[in-house]
């Protein structure tokens, strides 16, 4: 039943009985929501915290209670209520609702969204529909500072514990967790293993007069446990040590990026039991997509500023020296813009972040680090000037373009120099295994470069999501190469596949396909299936190329726990039933098209109207001067969706503002 059903059965069991907040014989509707403590049952149960679908007005009789006098109506404090009370949203977007309640249940869970999809409502949610604290696992400082930042915007009781707190104001949050007044509490892996920490948080409501202790742990950005991921850390292994310790408290490990080796190894590796996996879309439709030559750069990226005069952006650079050059570059040519990476002190970082959070700063040029976490909705664009070393460092940064459901461009320059200096990085890779993963990643992003297919496809094929039909927002579809049909050929090599039992790499693939007898054909006996020298008139180049194809088609997906063997997906068994039709793109087409400049991208521009643009400038103004009294980001204060909102439907009183998309009762009563 979990925890939500049991509170409500025993609380409708109390119906007709004397009041036990002041002892007079009264008549409780089944569906009464009274914020008191329940003590005839031994335990401190805030009877708000009961999830109902439905509100309810309570009767008059009630405020006859003299403890019910100053309220006026009670409402249940379902996931619904608290999205709209806390968040101001009207609705949930796709799964969130059904995480949230299979985690309020009491289960375990795997969650993965992309960027901006809405993965922290996924925990927030329920640390505020149950009694007890909320324990994030998160792995970076800026990360913890912005959601918290965020939650107490809203009025949420929320802190972080990690080194940039100095002892006495680390005391202050202990002392806070041990009086119960927090809801959430961010932690990095390292904080999380030192001390006792998990043994002192293990105590947290076991003392005398202490509310409810830990109910529940998220693991943020959980791909960080797998060594099969791009950015493996080896103290999200210890922690397994959850589970031990804490066996009966439901853990949801989040995550916006994680191919199919990545999501088994997570639940895995953190000891969850009976838990589900929720994989949301990864589509991401309103950004466009496009591949550039790594020549010329400066040129190309003065005509993107011009397209975004004004607006934000990122762009992503492989070293520090290319960050500071490109910055001073854009300073000089009249953009707001500065550079962050690790070379520069904490003090310099936290500046250029929030001054680019707030407005002031229009563009960054970073390094990878910059970005996780994030909550910055309305970035343009986003400029990779290197090659990223894989397809999921690649989507995560594009994400942190177009939060807000807007039209926004992302722009990757591609060069084999670019390539070079990856595999120079990998080289210093001790670990032999870990070194054949990385490169075989690095040949997925160099063929996602080099691609002539729709590149949307490409990235959902490698998240193991199919698609129907191309983007239509990519430079691929928008100048579209010559396609012949490939059904046959893609049907002889997927047969090869399941002849030999899926235990095929790419090359012996093609060795069988052309009826090359390689020791390993001989030893593995592939020379007697039927396939064997079925595609012997196609050269070995092109078979490669077709390869490439059909793996980004989604029709094959390379298995990197297991040799890199390729596995037939639905979407090829279709092609094999003839229930699917392919088209490819002949080797000849693809390197006349290789040799071709790309052309530019145009964005469209956000529909406002005049007397609303100019609204929107003002409380953008606004934002900016109650942001700098408070000390807070201008984000914290309300996100730019919820201005243009604001701006659009020009609220004249608490009803209407209370309306506006993002605005809950707690900013509304603040700002209003």
């Amino acid at each position: 039943m979990g925890l939500i059903g049991t509170l409500r059965m025993q609380y409708k069991a109390r119906i007709g009985l004397n009041c036990f907040i002041c002892g007079s014989t009264r008549v409780f509707h089944p569906n009464a929501s009274l914020r008191h403590r329940l003590d005839e049952t031994g335990r401190n149960v805030d009877l708000s915290e009961v999830v109902d679908p439905e509100p309810f007005r309570p009767p008059s009789m009630h405020l006859h209670c003299p403890m019910m006098i100053a309220m006026e109506t009670v409402t249940i404090t379902s996931p619904h209520h608290l999205l709209e009370r806390h968040f101001g949203y009207k609705t949930f977007r796709p799964l969130q609702q059904e995480i949230i309640e299979h985690v309020l249940a009491g289960n375990d869970a795997v969650v993965l969204m992309p960027t901006g999809g809405g993965k922290s409502l996924c925990f927030q949610i329920p640390a505020l529909a149950v009694e007890g604290l909320t324990v994030v696992v998160s792995p970076l400082i800026a990360l913890m500072k912005d959601q918290v930042n965020a939650l107490q915007g809203n009025g949420i009781p929320a802190a972080y514990l990690n080194s940039s707190l100095d002892p006495m104001e680390a005391r202050a949050i202990d002392e806070r967790l041990e009086n119960g007044e927090l809801k959430l509490l961010y932690v990095s892996p390292e904080r999380l293993f030192s001390s006792n920490f998990m043994e002192w948080l293990a105590r947290l409501g076991a003392r005398p007069g202490q509310r409810a202790g830990v109910k529940l742990f998220a693991i943020d950005e959980a791909h960080c446990i797998s060594s099969w991921g791009h950015s493996f850390r080896p103290e999200y292994k210890k922690l397994n040590a959850i589970k031990k310790r804490f066996p009966a408290v439901p853990v949801i490990a989040l995550t916006a990026t994680a191919d199919r080796a990545v999501r088994g190894d997570i639940a895995r590796h953190l000891g969850l039991k009976n838990e589900r996996m929720f994989v949301s879309s990864f589509d991401r439709p309103n950004l466009s997509l496009a591949v550039l030559p790594g020549v010329d750069r400066w040129k190309a990226i003065e005509r993107i500023m011009a397209r975004h005069a004004g607006k934000c952006g990122i762009i992503y650079c492989g070293s520090r020296d290319a960050t500071e050059k490109i910055s001073a570059k854009l300073q000089k040519i009249g953009v707001r813009a500065d550079y962050y990476h690790a070379g520069r002190s904490n003090d310099d970082r936290n500046e250029v972040q929030d001054e680019f959070i707030s407005g002031k700063l229009h563009v960054i040029c970073a390094t990878i680090a910059f970005g996780m976490g994030i909550d910055k909705s309305d970035v343009r664009f986003v400029i990779h000037y290197n090659l990223p070393g894989n397809l999921e460092s690649y989507y995560q940064e594009i994400g942190r373009a177009g939060r807000d459901g807007k039209p926004a461009e992302t722009i990757l320059f591609y060069s084999y120099a670019d390539v070079q200096g990856q595999m120079y990085h990998i080289d210093k890779v001790d670990d032999p295994q870990y070194k054949a993963i990385l490169t075989a990643k690095l040949e997925r992003m160099k063929e996602y470069a080099e691609a002539q297919i729709c590149r949307r496809t490409i990235l959902l094929s490698y998240f193991s999501e199919s698609t129907a039909a191309p983007c239509g927002n990519c430079d691929v579809c928008n100048d579209p190469p010559k396609y012949f049909s490939g059904t046959l050929i893609a049907q002889k090599a997927l047969s090869a596949v399941v002849r030999c039992k899926e235990l095929l790499s790419m090359s012996i693939l093609i060795d069988v396909l052309k009826g090359t007898r390689s020791n390993e054909v001989v030893q593995q006996r592939f020379d007697t299936v039927k396939t064997f020298g079925a595609g012997n008139d196609v050269s070995a180049f092109a078979w490669m190329m077709f390869i490439q194809q059909l793996i980004q088609h989604g029709l094959l997906e390379i298995d990197y726990q297991h040799h890199y063997h390729l596995r037939v997906t639905l979407a090829g068994k279709a092609v094999l039933t003839g229930d699917r039709e392919v088209r490819l793109v002949s080797p000849e087409t693809i390197k006349e098209r290789q040799e071709r400049s790309k052309k530019k991208l145009a964005v469209v521009a956000e529909p406002l109207s005049s007397a609303a643009g100019d609204l929107l400038t003002r409380l953008k103004a606004l934002r900016r001067t109650i942001a700098k009294e408070i000390a807070k980001p201008a984000y914290v204060v309300f996100s730019d969706a919820t201005l243009i909102d604001m701006a659009e439907k020009k609220p004249t009183n608490i009803y209407e503002f209370r309306l506006v998309n993002g605005v809950g009762d707690h900013k509304a009563k603040q700002y209003s």
